[in-house]
């Protein structure tokens, strides 16, 4: 054969080659951010199966400062940031969270109906200890713990309301915290709660969205 034609050769069983290959796996999911009116961001961002949460993040340039803007539970990958300051840039991050949790108490700190120990772990070993909740005048509930860790980014409350089964965020605390009080809201009497010894996942790339006019 011609050493043109066998060149031609390689070139066509090349490209055949090429196009009954495995297709290119999908491109994996982004934090994605989105305008859904002129002043509100939708915010996405792809699940992570290891999480107790999310936390997410906003500033208003590039390089912040950031502000906390939610604490979110493991099975939410979606937030509407609503009613922005109208021809203003948003910039937003999310990372995940976890670590340790104490056992579930119930208001007066008694221990919350069918809740086990966890096993013992060197997770566990770090976990907040001798969670108590006392009731206020106010409607509010005062907690106290014991910080058993080390190198926590801070502790976070989570709650979880009756008639649920998830618990979610609702009070972080600095780190080196041993106390924090919570307001309760309509429907939350009877609700029961725990303390997490924070840590934090890496922090996702920054998605910016500038909103329109009002």
């Amino acid at each position: 054969m011609p050493s043109a034609a066998r060149t031609a050769l390689a070139a066509l069983l090349t490209a055949t080659l090429v196009g009954c290959g495995s297709p290119a796996p999908p491109a994996a999911p982004a934090f994605t951010a989105t305008l859904t009116s002129p002043t509100n961001v939708v915010l996405h961002w792809p699940p992570d199966p290891a999480a107790a949460g999310y936390l997410l993040e906003y500033a208003n340039a590039a390089d912040g400062p950031w502000t906390a803007l939610q604490y979110l539970p493991p099975g939410q990958t979606s937030y509407t940031h609503p009613n922005l300051i109208p021809e203003t840039p948003f910039y937003y991050r999310v990372r995940s969270f976890a670590g340790p949790v104490s056992t579930t108490v119930s208001a007066g700190g008694t221990p919350a109906p069918g809740t086990a120990a966890p096993p013992a772990t060197s997770a566990s070993q770090s976990a907040p200890a001798n969670l108590t909740a006392t009731p206020a005048p106010d409607q509010s509930l005062h907690f106290a713990w014991s910080d058993r860790s080390t190198d926590e980014a801070g502790f976070l409350l989570e709650i979880r309301r009756p008639n649920t089964s998830d618990f979610t965020p609702v009070e972080v605390t600095d780190p080196n915290a041993t106390q924090c009080a919570l307001s309760l809201l309509p429907g939350e009497q009877g609700s029961v709660f725990r303390v997490r010894a924070l840590s934090y996942g890496p922090l996702s790339p920054v998605v910016e969205r500038t909103t329109g006019k009002d």
